[in-house]
């Protein structure tokens, strides 16, 4: 992979995993884009660090909130250890759609575009009306944690943005938008680090990967950005303008289902 090639893969993990518009999707997009031999489909390695990358932004944006969740739920405060068991409950969907079907699941990432398409036209559809939904102060219940841990399940198929449809859901819940935000990228962190972990058990890419000058780049480049996109995007919710996204999610679902029939 070229320093080039890498540097925009970073990117477009690093904005597209906090922004409404499927970084899984884009991913597929730029590999269609770019071509077979441009992009390494199956480097395992880079999609583990770029994903690292975009976890780490998060625990820098909310390393606070992290650190209250952390230290609370230890020392037996009941506002943190239910937060903290909200979030164990939300992981629980994801976790087992991906143990249970993780062939099925890889076999969808194969620069599919139609399948892209058509999930950003559902992520679209779902934005919309997020967007128009009313704000309010109500807190995540047990019940909206699994109601949006099945968002973030479903959202396992490329096209579909998981923080568009964990946020989506926790507003049509009628959770404070803001709060919905903070959720959704909270609950993400520790199935990242587990499917980090589960990727490096299952496969022994990082001993056989002797080239870090893409690592390093893509890193780089899906941190920074994932630190901007974080807090840009919290800042977006909280202003209530997914419409914007909405737009952009139909109308590149929309150009990717032309051009894959084309």
């Amino acid at each position: 992979m070229s320093f080039i090639e890498s540097l925009i893969l970073g990117i477009i993990q690093g904005l597209t995993e906090f922004l409404p518009v499927s970084s899984s999707g884009h991913l597929e997009l730029g590999k269609a884009l770019l071509g077979d031999n441009s992009l390494p489909e199956e480097s395992l390695m880079f999609t583990v660090v770029v994903h690292a990358a975009t976890a780490l932004s998060t625990v820098v944006v909310y390393r606070k909130d992290i650190f209250d969740i952390g230290k609370g739920a230890l020392t037996g405060q009941k506002e943190e250890m239910t937060f903290a068991l909200k979030i164990i409950l939300s992981m629980i969907p994801a976790a087992i759609i991906g143990v249970v079907f993780n062939d099925q699941i890889e076999a969808l990432f194969s620069k599919n575009i139609l399948l892209v398409g058509l999930m950003l036209l559902i992520t679209g559809v779902l934005l919309y009306f997020a967007d128009k939904a009313k704000n309010t102060n109500k807190d995540v219940s047990f019940l909206s944690a699994l109601f949006i841990g099945i968002a973030q399940a479903i959202a396992i198929a490329p096209g579909i943005s998981r923080s568009g449809a964990t946020i989506s859901t926790s507003v049509l819940l009628g959770i404070d938008k803001e709060k919905s935000a903070r959720f959704s990228f909270l609950m993400v962190v520790p199935l990242i680090l587990g499917k980090i972990a589960k990727d490096l058990l299952d496969s022994d890419s990082a001993i056989h990967h002797t080239d870090v000058t893409p690592l390093i780049v893509g890193f780089i480049a899906a941190f920074i950005t994932g630190l901007v996109a974080c807090q840009w995007m919290i800042k977006l919710v909280k202003k209530g303008r997914l419409i914007y996204f909405s737009i952009y999610c139909i109308l590149a679902g929309a150009i990717s289902i032309i051009v894959s029939l084309l």
